[in-house]
């Protein structure tokens, strides 16, 4: 029996964030036929990862691979979403699941974030801001702070790293940095997988220093983005299958 694939997103209030998600697991199920694929999510929205986990063991599966939605280790990756899965685990005997790796900074999420500015003005004076979540987790951090000096070096303009929440710079420290370095126009980058409150905050706060910003979309159901789910999955399958063989 093939293992399915349980795409975990976080989940928020906000419902265009999980309708997002769900738009990007029907993208992975057009490009992984044969593949059961489900969302699920880790709180906020439903159905929620132990429940389809929980239902899946009901209905005969005994291995199961869960992919996280995220684009950084941070604490969902590493405490919420394993201590998640170990309360199913401990509760259904006999269910393997194997957790791939994040979706992080991947080189083709790169691109999908940097085609999305491609709609921008062309101004000069402009400077970028690579607006994510932000997280209590430096390394998660400084792996938006090095896309940020890559993008600068790539694009030619000046690029910051800027946080909606939990670490500095957040957007006014951002803007002001840019500012600093001679820019008059703002262009923000989106490092998030769907729209919700934090991207909207991010772009409140954008437009606060530049009433005309230009705002990114998130990476959302980028055939891109699936191509890089399924490369999880196919990864963590293979692990599974050797840790079990």
């Amino acid at each position: 029996m093939t293992p399915p694939l349980i795409a975990v997103a976080h989940g928020s209030r906000d419902p265009r964030s999980a309708a997002t998600v769900r738009a990007l697991v029907d993208v992975v199920r057009a490009q992984a036929p044969g593949v059961p694929v489900h969302e699920s999510f880790l709180d906020l929205s439903a159905p929620l990862v132990t429940d389809v986990l929980r239902g899946l063991y009901d209905s005969g599966h005994r291995t199961a691979v869960v992919v996280p939605l995220l684009l950084g280790s941070a604490f969902h990756a590493r405490v919420d979403l394993p201590a998640l899965i170990e309360d199913v685990v401990s509760s259904c005997p006999g269910f393997r699941n194997q957790v791939s790796d994040v979706l992080g900074a991947d080189p083709a999420l790169e691109e999908v974030a940097l085609d999305r500015l491609a709609a921008a003005p062309r101004r000069r004076d402009t400077g970028v801001l690579l607006s994510a979540v932000g997280s209590s987790n430096a390394s998660a951090n400084a792996v938006v702070a090095s896309l940020a000096a890559r993008w600068e070096e790539r694009l030619g303009v000046p690029v910051s790293e800027a946080f909606a929440s939990a670490t500095q710079p957040a957007i006014p420290a951002a803007a002001e940095r840019l500012r600093s370095r001679g820019v008059r126009h703002l262009v923000v980058a989106s490092w998030f997988l769907a729209p919700g409150l934090l991207p909207d905050r991010i772009a409140a706060l954008a437009r606060d220093e530049d009433p005309q910003a230009f705002v990114a979309e998130p990476l959302a159901d980028d055939p891109r983005v699936a191509d890089v789910v399924i490369s999880r999955y196919a990864t963590a399958v293979s692990g599974l299958l050797r840790q079990y063989a």
